[in-house]
């Protein structure tokens, strides 16, 4: 099955899960062809298909509870019910039972990407020793939670310096064209607060492989301020028929981790707190002077705090097992298989 086929069969899928937004579909096949790195965002339906085909050596490593659809720009912040600044993965739409190897695989493809295209500046064998070892060593030392505002002063520092303004957050969403018709209430009201008032609903567009699924933006005041809460169509993970949404509940509640107690999965609606400290971060948009090196340590660290929600004892021994280099091979010849996709994608783009 070729890319076109592949697209035409996860679309056609996905209208049998949920009403589909056809104008977004048409503008993540357009993204698409932007570059390799953003297709790999949009399509992970292909990468479930093409993994155990490139890397069948590793699709029998032990299964965790794995994000799935994971990549450098899957980590962002958040505010925990004590107002602390959490910093970790922030969208595990696609979880479900995985080799703990395809979260690895797929986080170092990216962040080849990256190295492609000048915004990582390390070798690629650099790059998977960084993340390697900050997942051995969140193993071995039963994880941590990453919250910013008691460790980790550089990443704070990173953090905020991608923490939108908020000025320009409001006014962006509150210029979104307000829905008329009906739209997910019970699921956002399980998580909007008692006693005030929804003023207005929008539709919102935004991310790369979640476009097509419908996106509603509620927004009231409260202490004359805003707050948002959105509800985004939640649908079945592609490598697993038999997905269900309690899958991404039971890998944030099992994880080493500080919940974002904003964030669940109601009535076949991921739900979820809008505002300029809850965001994901961006490669591109971050200071020109960052160890990266330790920015990917700390993703591969993170990675294994979502991992160690499963039993992990045997990934040591497997990791053991595989020498230094197997997650550079494995990245290399998936990253070379998503570009060919790529190249063939962008030639039926531009016809």
């Amino acid at each position: 099955m070729n890319i076109r086929d592949a697209t035409r069969a996860y679309e056609s899928w996905l209208r049998k899960q949920i009403p589909v937004v056809d104008a977004d579909l048409r503008l993540k096949h357009a993204h698409m062809a932007e570059s390799p790195f953003v297709f790999l965002r949009a399509t992970y339906y292909r990468w479930a298909q093409l993994w155990p085909v490139v890397c069948p050596k590793l699709t029998d490593a032990p299964r965790v509870l794995a994000v799935g659809d994971l990549h450098i720009e899957n980590f962002g912040t958040w505010r925990d019910g004590e107002g602390r600044l959490i910093w970790g993965v922030n969208d595990v739409d696609e979880a479900c039972a995985l080799p703990y190897t395809n979260d690895l695989v797929r986080l170092a493809a990216s962040a080849l990407f990256a190295v492609d295209a000048e915004h990582i500046a390390l070798s690629g064998r650099a790059v998977c020793d960084a993340i390697l070892d900050g997942y051995r060593s969140s193993l071995q030392r039963g994880g941590r939670p990453v919250v910013l505002a008691e460790r980790g002063r550089w990443l704070r520092q990173l953090a905020l310096n991608e923490l939108r303004d908020p000025i320009q957050f409001w006014t962006r969403l509150r210029a979104l064209p307000a829905v008329r018709g009906p739209f997910p209430r019970a699921a956002i009201s399980s998580m909007w607060p008692g006693g005030v008032a929804i003023d207005r609903v929008v539709r919102r567009v935004a991310g790369v492989g979640s476009l097509g699924r419908p996106r509603y933006v509620a927004l009231g005041l409260r202490g004359d301020s805003l707050i948002a809460r959105e509800a985004k169509a939640w649908v079945p993970s592609v490598s697993a028929t038999d997905s269900t949404a309690e899958a991404s509940t039971a890998l944030l509640e099992r994880a080493v981790r500080v919940r974002d107690p904003f964030v669940t999965v109601v009535g076949g609606w991921i739900v979820r707190r809008l505002a300029p400290d809850c965001t994901r971060i961006e490669l591109s948009d971050l200071p020109k002077r960052r160890d990266e090196a330790k920015l990917l340590r700390a993703m591969g660290w993170e990675t294994a705090n979502l991992h160690l929600g499963s039993r992990t004892s045997r990934i040591v021994r497997h990791l053991d097992d595989r020498g230094t280099r197997w997650l550079l091979r494995a990245a290399t010849r998936m990253a070379q298989a998503v570009t060919n996709d790529w190249k063939e994608w962008k030639r039926y783009q531009l016809r």
